[in-house]
C-alpha cells in the first residue's frame, strides 16, 4: 500500500517534468518550421546563452633558443608584457617586432593556455669572413669599402641583397653591365657563417655605335670627335673611352652644345639622347636626336660701364669679337672673364659683368651689350687660412701679395695663388677664394688648403755583374717642421761609387725675405769604360767639400742668388795598370788621363740672376723663367777658371689640358791657367738624363780605343826580321818562319810588302769608350704634355711627346796612342803590341828604343831591367814590359758643335711608389762616337 502510494507520487512528478520540457521547445520548433510567419511573442525569460570566456592574462614570459642575446634584450624588442591579456593579435605583433630586428631567422610564440608564454627564437648566424671569388678587374681593396657586411656582424638577408646591388653598381661604373653576383653561405659551427660573393664580371660593355639624327651642317664623324665617348674599335684596345658611362652621356650632350655654340648655332639643342643595351648585354647603341637651328653672326657689340674708371667705348674697341663675325659663345665667356679680371685689377672685386643679348631672327644676328654694374672699390678685410695642420700660418701668409687693409687687386690674388702652388706643399689646383666681407667695400681672402706629403724617400737596391751590389737612399723634407725649410740627406754605395750629402735650406732667414742654404758632401767615383762586356776603371775621383748660398729678391719676379763652394779633389789611376817606372804612362792611360791625376783644391764664387713668372714651379703650365749664372774659381786653391751658363724655359697652355714648353740652356768654361785648358773633371758633359736618346756622357768629345784584327806580327832579333806563322791575335808567339836582314823595325816593315797590316775592328763591344767632355755646350728641348681623362689626372699620369737637341764640344785634341805604330810615323811596325820600352820621349810619350824577344815578353810591369835572353836585342837599361795585348789604335771623335737630335715619348706617373719617369727615345741625328740609348726610367717615393 505504501509502495503504490510512493509510485503514484513519483509518476506524477515525472509527468510534470516532461510536460515542462516539451512546452519549452515548442517556440523554437515553430520558428524553424514557419519562417514567413509573424514574429512570435517574446519568449519568457530564460537563462542567457554562455558568454565567450575572458582572455588569459600573461602570467609568465620566457625566451628559449637564444645563444648570444640575453633574455631581457629579446623581451625589450616586443610589446607584450606580464599582466597584459594574451591574444592572437598580441602574439602576431610580437612576431613582427622580433623579425623587424633582423636578428632572428625563425621566431615562434607559444602559450600553454594558462598565461605561460614562451618565445622560441633561432638567432641569425654571426659572419665569420667575407670572401670574394671571380673578381679580377675589381680587387678586394675596391670592393670591401662598399660592402656593408663585415666579420663579427649579424647576418641578414636584406644586407646581403643590398651588398649585391652595391657590387653590381660598382661594375656598372666600370662599364660591365653584364656582371652578376651570387651570394652563398657556408655554415660553420657555433652558429657562424662565411659569406661568399661569387662574381661573374662579364665583358666590359662597349659603345658599339653612336648615331646622330638631325645634323646637316656637320657630319657624324666630326661631331663624334667632339665627344668624350668613342665607338668601340680594334685600335682602341687600350682606351677606356669606348666604355659606356651614363655620366659621360650627359657630358657629351654638353660637349655637342658647346661645339655648335662656338660655330654660331645659338638655337641648337639636343632633343633626346637614348642608350640601348643590346640583348646580349655586351654593347650599347647610343642615339642622339638634335636640332641645329640657324647660324648667327655677331651684331653690334657694346660695353656699358657704370664704373668711373672704365670707358665703355674704349673697352668695346678692345673686345676680340667684331660685328659680322660668326657668333661664338666661348668667345663671349672669355670676354666676361677678361672684363672681370680687368675690373679686379682696379680694385673692384665684386664687379658684375652681365651680357645682354639682342637676337634678330630676321637677319640672323646676335647683338651683345656687356653691362658692367656699379660696384664699390674694395679693400682686403681679412686673410683666412684653413686646413693647415702641419704648415705654420706664416709660411703661407708670406706668399700672399696682399695684406689686411690693402686695396684689392685680382692680379695680386692670382700671383698669390701661383706662389702658394709653387711651394709644392698643398693639393693641386689650389685657388685663393674671395668672399664678401662685413661691408660692401670689404673682401675676405680665403685659403682653404689641403696638405699633401712633402717628404721624399728614394730607396733602391740592385745587383749587376758590373757594379755588384748597388744601394741608394735619400730622404728630403721640403716642409721641415712646417716652417718651409728643406732638409735632405742622401747616401749611395756600389763597387764603383760612394757618396754622402747633407743639405739644408731656409727660405726666410729670421722671417726676412732672404734665403740661405748649405750643403756638405763627399763623393768617391771611379770613372770607367767598357771593353766588350767588361768594365774597366779609368780613374778614381774623390771630392770633399761644402757649399753655402744666399738669395735675395730684387722684385716680384727677379732674384739674385750667390754661392761659395770649396772642394778638395783627388784624381788617381791604378798604378799596376797605367804606370810605367813609377809614373803615369801616356801609352797606357792616354795623355788626357795622365794630366788629370793629382790633388787639387777649388775655391769658387758664383752669382745667379733669376727671372721667374711660372704659375707653378713644381708643375708649371704657364709663364717663363730665365737664369744667368757666372762662376769664378781662383779665390785661393789650385784650380782657376771662369764659367758662364744660361737657362731659359717657357710654357704655354693650349687648352683642354695640353701644355707646350720650350727650354734651352748653354754654357762656356775658360781655364785661367795651363794655357787656357780645363781639367777633365771640370768640363761639361752631356747625355742621360739631360738629353734623352743617349747614354750617360754619350754625347761629345771622346777617345775610342779600337783593337786591330787580322794583323801579322813583326819581331826583330839583331838585324833580322821575323814573321810568325800565327795571326797577331794569338796569345802565344810562334817560331819565326821568315828571317830577313834589316837595320830596324821600320825598315823591316817597309821592305816586306807582304806584311801589310790589317784594319781595326768595327765591333763596338770591343772598343774602349772614354768621354772627356768639352768647354762649350748647348741643350734644347720641346715637349708637349698630353692630357688624359679625369681618372688619369687624379692618378698623376702625364704622358708627353718630346724633342731633345744638344751638343758639347771645343776641347784640345789629346795625344793619341797607336801601339802598332811605335814610332808615330804611320807605319805599322808592331801589330801584336808585344813590345818592351827602354825609355820615352817626355814630350810625345813615344818609345825611343824597343826590344823584343821573339814576341815573348820576359817581364810584366816591373820597374827593374829584365835579364834579356840571348835572342833579345837592346841595352837592357830600364827595360820595362808593356804587355802582350792585341795592338790597338785610339781615335778622337765627337768634338763637333753639330746638334744631336732625339725624339720620343715620355711618361710621368705619380705612382704609389713615388714619382716615376719612363722615356722611349729615337735618335735622329748623331755624330761618330756618340753612344745612344733608347729606354730610361727613374722611380722614387713620397711620405
Amino acid at each position: 500500500m505504501a509502495l503504490n502510494s510512493n509510485f503514484r507520487r513519483n509518476s506524477t512528478r515525472l509527468a510534470a517534468l516532461l510536460a515542462t520540457t516539451v512546452l519549452a521547445g515548442l517556440p523554437a520548433a515553430a520558428m524553424a518550421q514557419s519562417a514567413p510567419a509573424a514574429a512570435p511573442a517574446p519568449a519568457p525569460a530564460a537563462a542567457p546563452a554562455a558568454a565567450e570566456p575572458a582572455p588569459q592574462l600573461v602570467r609568465s614570459l620566457d625566451v628559449a633558443g637564444n645563444q648570444r642575446l640575453e633574455r631581457d634584450t629579446i623581451l625589450s624588442y616586443i610589446r607584450m608584457r606580464l599582466g597584459q591579456p594574451y591574444t592572437q593579435a598580441s602574439a602576431d605583433q610580437a612576431l613582427k617586432d622580433l623579425y623587424a630586428t633582423e636578428l632572428f631567422s625563425d621566431v615562434q610564440v607559444r602559450s600553454d593556455g594558462n598565461g605561460n608564454v614562451v618565445i622560441q627564437v633561432k638567432e641569425n648566424p654571426v659572419i665569420n669572413r667575407i670572401i670574394y671569388e671571380g673578381n679580377k678587374r675589381l680587387k678586394e681593396e675596391k670592393l670591401a669599402p662598399e660592402v656593408k657586411l663585415a666579420p663579427r656582424q649579424i647576418f641578414t638577408r636584406s644586407k646581403v641583397r643590398a651588398d649585391v646591388a652595391r657590387i653590381i653598381e660598382l661594375y656598372k661604373r666600370q662599364g660591365r653591365f653584364a656582371a652578376t653576383v651570387e651570394p652563398k653561405m657556408v655554415m660553420l659551427d657555433q652558429n657562424r657563417v662565411d659569406i661568399v660573393f661569387e662574381i661573374n664580371e662579364g665583358p666590359r660593355s662597349k659603345v658599339r655605335q653612336i648615331n646622330i639624327i638631325g645634323n646637316e651642317k656637320f657630319d657624324d664623324g666630326e661631331l663624334r670627335s667632339e665627344m668624350l665617348t668613342k665607338q668601340s674599335r680594334t685600335w682602341r684596345l687600350f682606351s677606356s673611352k669606348d666604355s659606356y658611362d651614363p655620366d659621360r652621356l650627359a657630358y657629351d650632350q654638353q660637349k655637342l652644345r658647346q661645339f655648335y655654340l662656338t660655330q654660331g648655332y645659338a638655337d641648337f639643342r639636343v632633343v633626346s639622347a637614348v642608350a640601348e643595351l643590346t640583348p646580349d648585354k655586351k654593347d650599347f647603341i647610343i642615339t642622339y636626336v638634335v636640332e641645329e637651328g640657324q647660324r648667327y653672326k655677331f651684331g653690334d657689340v657694346k660695353v656699358e660701364s657704370q664704373l668711373r674708371d672704365f670707358d665703355g667705348d674704349v673697352l668695346a674697341k678692345q673686345l676680340p669679337m667684331k660685328k659680322d663675325d660668326w657668333y661664338n659663345a666661348k668667345l663671349v665667356e672669355d670676354t666676361i672673364d677678361k672684363l672681370n679680371q680687368t675690373a679686379g685689377a682696379f680694385g673692384y672685386a665684386f664687379a658684375d659683368v652681365e651680357p645682354n643679348y639682342d637676337r634678330s631672327k630676321e637677319d640672323l644676328t646676335m647683338g651683345i651689350t656687356f653691362r658692367i654694374a656699379e660696384a664699390p672699390r674694395v679693400y682686403v678685410e681679412k686673410v683666412e687660412i684653413n686646413g693647415n695642420t702641419l704648415t705654420q700660418d706664416k709660411v703661407i701668409r708670406r706668399e700672399f701679395r696682399l695684406s689686411e687693409g690693402d686695396a684689392f687687386n685680382s692680379l695680386q690674388v692670382k700671383r698669390s695663388t701661383n706662389r702658394i702652388n709653387s711651394l709644392g706643399y698643398f693639393q693641386e689646383k689650389f685657388e685663393v677664394k674671395q668672399e664678401q666681407g662685413s661691408a660692401p667695400d670689404r673682401v675676405v681672402l680665403k685659403a682653404d688648403i689641403e696638405e699633401k706629403p712633402t717628404g721624399e724617400l728614394q730607396l733602391s737596391a740592385g745587383f749587376s755583374s758590373i757594379e755588384s751590389f748597388i744601394l741608394q737612399a735619400s730622404v728630403q723634407q721640403r716642409n721641415f717642421r712646417g716652417r718651409g725649410q728643406t732638409v735632405g740627406a742622401s747616401v749611395s754605395y756600389s763597387r764603383y761609387s760612394k757618396s754622402a750629402q747633407l743639405s739644408f735650406t731656409e727660405p726666410y732667414v729670421f722671417d726676412r725675405n732672404i734665403s740661405f742654404g748649405a750643403d756638405i758632401y763627399r763623393r768617391d767615383y771611379n770613372n770607367f769604360n767598357f771593353s766588350g762586356q767588361d768594365r774597366n776603371t779609368l780613374y778614381g775621383q774623390t771630392t770633399t767639400g761644402f757649399q753655402m748660398r744666399a738669395g735675395v729678391p730684387l722684385s716680384e719676379y727677379t732674384s739674385l742668388v750667390g754661392r761659395y763652394t770649396f772642394n778638395v779633389d783627388n784624381v788617381t789611376l791604378d798604378e799596376n795598370q797605367f804606370y810605367t817606372g813609377g809614373a803615369c804612362d801616356p801609352l797606357l792611360a792616354g795623355r788626357y788621363l795622365c794630366d788629370a791625376i793629382g790633388k787639387r783644391t777649388t775655391s769658387s764664387l758664383g752669382l745667379t740672376w733669376i727671372y721667374d713668372t711660372l704659375d707653378n714651379r713644381v708643375r708649371p703650365s704657364r709663364g717663363h723663367t730665365v737664369s744667368l749664372t757666372g762662376e769664378f774659381a781662383g779665390l785661393g786653391g789650385s784650380v782657376k777658371y771662369a764659367r758662364f751658363s744660361l737657362n731659359a724655359a717657357k710654357y704655354w697652355p693650349l687648352g683642354k689640358g695640353w701644355i707646350f714648353s720650350v727650354s734651352g740652356e748653354g754654357g762656356i768654361i775658360k781655364g785661367l791657367n795651363n794655357g787656357g785648358d780645363v781639367r777633365l773633371t771640370d768640363r761639361f758633359y752631356l747625355g742621360e738624363p739631360q738629353i734623352r736618346g743617349f747614354d750617360i756622357r754619350g754625347v761629345g768629345p771622346r777617345v775610342l780605343r779600337k783593337p786591330y784584327v787580322d794583323t801579322p806580327g813583326i819581331f826583330t832579333s839583331g838585324s833580322y826580321c821575323y814573321v810568325p806563322e800565327v795571326p797577331a791575335t794569338s796569345t802565344t808567339a810562334a817560331i819565326p818562319a821568315v828571317r830577313t836582314a834589316a837595320n830596324s823595325i821600320k825598315d823591316c816593315a817597309e821592305n816586306q810588302t807582304f806584311l801589310e797590316a790589317g784594319g781595326v775592328t768595327g765591333d763596338r763591344d770591343t772598343w774602349q769608350d772614354d768621354a772627356i767632355g768639352g768647354r762649350y755646350y748647348y741643350l734644347g728641348r720641346m715637349e708637349l704634355e698630353i692630357p688624359l681623362g679625369s681618372g688619369a689626372r687624379e692618378m698623376g699620369i702625364r704622358p708627353s711627346i718630346f724633342l731633345d737637341a744638344g751638343a758639347v764640344w771645343s776641347i784640345r785634341s789629346p795625344q793619341l796612342t797607336d801601339t802598332a805604330d811605335l814610332n808615330g810615323d804611320g807605319v805599322i811596325d808592331n801589330p801584336t803590341g808585344q813590345v818592351f820600352i827602354a825609355s820615352r820621349d817626355p814630350q810625345s810619350g813615344l818609345p825611343l828604343y824597343t826590344v823584343t824577344c821573339n814576341g815573348t815578353p820576359t817581364t810584366s810591369g816591373s820597374a827593374t831591367a829584365p835579364s834579356l835572353p840571348s835572342t833579345c836585342t837592346g841595352t837592357g837599361d830600364g827595360v820595362i814590359a808593356l804587355g802582350s795585348n792585341t795592338a790597338f789604335k785610339e781615335f778622337f771623335l765627337g768634338n763637333s758643335w753639330k746638334p744631336r737630335v732625339a725624339i720620343g715619348i715620355g711618361f710621368n706617373w705619380n705612382s704609389p711608389f713615388g714619382p716615376f719617369r719612363l722615356d722611349f727615345a729615337k735618335t735622329l741625328l748623331k755624330q761618330p762616337g756618340d753612344d745612344t740609348k733608347s729606354f730610361t726610367f727613374n722611380v722614387g717615393t713620397q711620405f
